[in-house]
Formats: structure tokens, C-alpha cells, sequence
């Protein structure tokens, strides 16, 4: 089975990480992969053996998603918008994949409908494969950001019943159903399948432990005892980051717990540099420390007293598999993103973590949700579904049987019942 994976992070890279696990559980279960990546290249994530190949580049060109911008910070052009539909076409049939698999669209990524569109018209057409059309499928997380009109999720719903056979609900019914945040669900349930969450496997670590607090100069692995604040590998959590330098001397942790911070990879470096003078200056003690984020951040937390972070979906996962005490921040961009609320509040209604609202996020406000987390019982587990790049893979494998055996008509999906 060859697997054509388009994906698109545009600005965090939770869209990336989470694309890198399931390719590598398809590899696993034997499937061939290539990777049309769009967004640009970040270091530490692999998509193991897979053939990536890398689209000219894109972002959004600001938090509030107002348009794309190129490798040079210019507003994309109709003309490469033509260049790289024609890229992503001349991959597809190269490829001639058995599987295509689409990051979000149709539930987002609708500034990238120049290459998309052509795309699903190729598969659904056969032009490129043989001898019949590939199984077309939509990988998009448990929850959906809010649209401003009815008619996006009626696009929506139409594009998946015209072009789609499968969308893989990458979340738990049991936290939380996709019709929750995509009211037409039941249009498109004949093709609805939910994979449970797409986690990293938990590290086993068991060097300290997290209730007791580490002195500046003391002799334990880093996080141990220590007030972990964590933004993802975005710029949109520069402003929890100077929070939480404030914080600390307003918190009754601050003579006791080192607090490190860590910044993404898309944090400007003189931004990281700022951070860490005004970290030197507040906490002369070495009680503040400011890095750039890395990658033994789950064993940061399952040996950390609190977490402190956004609430996006990898994230999120990492703290429930470290069975951490945590203290969610969720980004709300000026009200836009709904996303990380929502999910930061279902957890918050099960116990399971402290929130602090984006509009509401003050040095003091964080220093009492932390005060509070450190000094509430352990966190107790929630049952959720973890493993959902296997089942992913699992699912796509399945699915392309049924194909083979059906030999898929051209414009018409198949069920998944």
C-alpha cells in the first residue's frame, strides 16, 4: 500500500508532529509513504523512512490567519499558487498512491483550495493511478475551531459526501464527539471513524520525583521539582512566557521550585534573548530559566511539580501520559480560536487541570493557578483512547482492502459501515 500524506502546518506545528506519528505507524505496518509537506521544514520532526517531499513553502502570516506567506515573508502570488498546485499534482502522479491522505481540508486549510481541490479531482478521476482510484481520506483532530457562518461546515459536509471516503476523527467520543464542533455530522457518519488520540509513546523515566523541589544549584535531572512553562513550537505564546517571569516571585513556589521555561523554534532569537535578561533580572538566583523547548520535554514532565502551557492537542497529550499536575493557558487569538478553550475547559470540568484564560492572564492570575495545582492531590487518569496512529494506520490498511475488493468507482465514495 503507498500512501500520498499532504500536509500543511501553518502556524504552530502540532498539525506536523501529529502527521510525523501516523506516518511512522504506517510504516510499521508496512505501508510506503510520501509526504507532501507545505509547511516549512522543522528540525527533531521525522517521518522516518517515508519520501518527503517539500512544496515551496508556506505559513500564515499571522495569528489571525489572514493570508499565506512565502519562503521570503510575501504574500503569496497567483502564480505560485499555480506553481505549487502543479508541484502537488506532479507528485500525485508519481506517487500513483493507493492512499491519499489530506491534513484538516475540508474542515480547514480552505486558503489552500488552489491545490486541493485539483487534487481530489485527480484521485477521484484516476488520473495518475492504476488500475482504479485511491481510498480519499481526511485526518483532522477531535475539535474543530468555530466558523463564522453555517454555510463553511455546509462546504464542508458537501466537499467530504462529493470527494472523501473516510475522515479519521483523531480524538475519543468518550472526552468529546466531532459533532460537537461540526454540527453536520450526522450528514457525513457513513464516513466518520474515530482513531482515538494520536500520542507519542509515554518515556519511561523514574530518575525523581516531582513533589520534591529542586534548589538552583542542586544535583537532579532538569525538570525535577520544577515549574515547567511550555508554549509549543509557535510564536503565539510569547505572552504566557513574560507572564510567567512575572510570575514567580508572586508565587509561594518561588523560594522552593526553579521555574524553566521553553521557548519554540518559530520565538524570534532576540525575543529569547530578552526573555532571558529580564529572567536574570527578576531571578538572580538562577530560579528562572529560559531555553528553547526540546525534545525530552515528556520527560521534563513526568518529572516536573507543575506544567504550565497553551492547550494545543500534542501538548495536551503529553501532559496527560506524564500525569502531571497542569495549568492550561488556551490561545484564543483575539477570541478566533476556540479550539484550545474548549478543550482546556473539558478537562478543567473532569479535574483535571487548572485554566487560566487568555484574556484573563496576569502574573498573579498564573502564580495562584500554579500555587493551586502544586498544592491539589495527584491528577487521576482519564480513559482515553491513546493510540491513534495505529489505529489510523490500522484503518487506512482496511480500507484499502475494502478498495481492492470493490474496485472503487470513480466519483463515488464507499460507506465505512
Amino acid at each position: 500500500m503507498h500512501v500520498l500524506f499532504h500536509v500543511q502546518h501553518l502556524l504552530g506545528i502540532g498539525h506536523l508532529r501529529r502527521a510525523a506519528l501516523i506516518v511512522r505507524a504506517l510504516e510499521a505496518a508496512g505501508a510506503r509513504i510520501t509526504v507532501a509537506q507545505g509547511g516549512f521544514p522543522v528540525a527533531g520532526v521525522g517521518f522516518g523512512g517515508a519520501d518527503v517531499v517539500q512544496l515551496p513553502p508556506a505559513r500564515a502570516a499571522d495569528a489571525r490567519f489572514s493570508g499565506l506567506v512565502d519562503a521570503a515573508g510575501a504574500a503569496v502570488t497567483d502564480e505560485w499558487r499555480s506553481a505549487r498546485r502543479d508541484r502537488v499534482l506532479s507528485v500525485f502522479a508519481s506517487a500513483a498512491p493507493d492512499v491519499v491522505l489530506i491534513e484538516s481540508y475540508p474542515f480547514g486549510r480552505r486558503a489552500l483550495v488552489f491545490e486541493l481541490a485539483p487534487l481530489l479531482s485527480a484521485a477521484r478521476t484516476r488520473r495518475g493511478c492504476a488500475p482504479g482510484r485511491p481510498v480519499i481520506a481526511c485526518s483532522v483532530r477531535d475539535i474543530l475551531v468555530a466558523k463564522p457562518s453555517p454555510a463553511r461546515w455546509a462546504e464542508a459536509a458537501r466537499i467530504v459526501r462529493a470527494s472523501f471516503d473516510l475522515v479519521l476523527v483523531h480524538g475519543d467520543p468518550g472526552l468529546i464527539g466531532f459533532d460537537a464542533t461540526f454540527p453536520l455530522a450526522t450528514a457525513i457518519e457513513d464516513r466518520l471513524a474515530y482513531t482515538g488520540y494520536v500520542a507519542a509513546e509515554a518515556p519511561a523515566d523514574t530518575d525523581a520525583d516531582a513533589d520534591e523541589p529542586t534548589s538552583a544549584g542542586a544535583e537532579a535531572p532538569d525538570g525535577t521539582g520544577e515549574v515547567i512553562v511550555s508554549v509549543g513550537g509557535g510564536a503565539v505564546g510569547v505572552p504566557l512566557l513574560t507572564a510567567a517571569i512575572a510570575a514567580r516571585a508572586r508565587s509561594a513556589t518561588a523560594a522552593r521550585r526553579r521555574w524553566r521555561l521553553l521557548a519554540g523554534g518559530d520565538v524570534p532569537d532576540d525575543t529569547v534573548a530578552a526573555l532571558r535578561a529580564s529572567a536574570a533580572v527578576v531571578a538572580g538566583d538562577g530560579g528562572l530559566v529560559v531555553e528553547r523547548a526540546r525534545p525530552d520535554f515528556p520527560a521534563l514532565l513526568r518529572r516536573c511539580a507543575v506544567s504550565v502551557s497553551l492547550a494545543g492537542y500534542n501538548t495536551v497529550l503529553d501532559i496527560l501520559q506524564a500525569g502531571c499536575r497542569a495549568v492550561l493557558v488556551p490561545f484564543a487569538g483575539d477570541g478566533r480560536e476556540t479550539e484550545q478553550g474548549l478543550r482546556a475547559r473539558l478537562l478543567a470540568d473532569r479535574g483535571r487541570v487548572m485554566v487560566v484564560d487568555d484574556a484573563g492572564l496576569t502574573p498573579t492570575a498564573l502564580a495562584a493557578a500554579v500555587d493551586a495545582a502544586a498544592a491539589g492531590p495527584p491528577p487521576q487518569p482519564i480513559g482515553l483512547a491513546l493510540d491513534g496512529a495505529r489505529q489510523t494506520a490500522r484503518l487506512l490498511v482496511h480500507h484499502h482492502r475494502l478498495a481492492t475488493a470493490k474496485d472503487l468507482d470513480s466519483a463515488t465514495p464507499f460507506a465505512t459501515s
